[in-house]
């Protein structure tokens, strides 16, 4: 398994019932949503990829279970990871939804790559 399953059903749960529209994406080995073309959140693993932007970072970095997001051997400010065991609750699950999704409208888009 790539990535949590149960997880991605929580999270798609919580996206229908807020009607966002939002897709899919398989990237890095786990499971990217897209919402409005931006990177909103993710699952890597059993581990929530939240997109929580600068001024919230520090806030959950002081959470149980939450950590650095780091892929190259640097944190990405703004991104972090959190742990299954911190998500037990949909509350919990919710809190860390709530702020990618305040975020997104002010997160940067990626430059799209031209294949050519």
């Amino acid at each position: 398994m790539a990535y949590d399953t149960h997880l991605q059903e929580r999270i798609d749960r919580i996206f229908a019932d807020r009607k966002l529209e939002y897709r899919h994406l398989k990237m890095m080995g786990g499971l990217c949503y897209m919402l409005d073309e931006k990177m909103c959140l993710g699952i890597i693993k059993n581990q929530l990829m939240a997109r929580v932007g600068p001024d919230n970072y520090e806030q959950c970095l002081a959470k149980e279970g939450c950590s650095e997001m780091n892929f190259t051997g640097r944190a990405m400010k703004g991104y972090v990871f959190v742990d299954q065991e911190a998500l037990d609750l949909d509350s919990e699950l919710e809190f860390y939804i709530d702020l990618c999704i305040s975020y997104n409208p002010d997160a940067k888009r990626s430059k799209k790559k031209n294949r050519n």
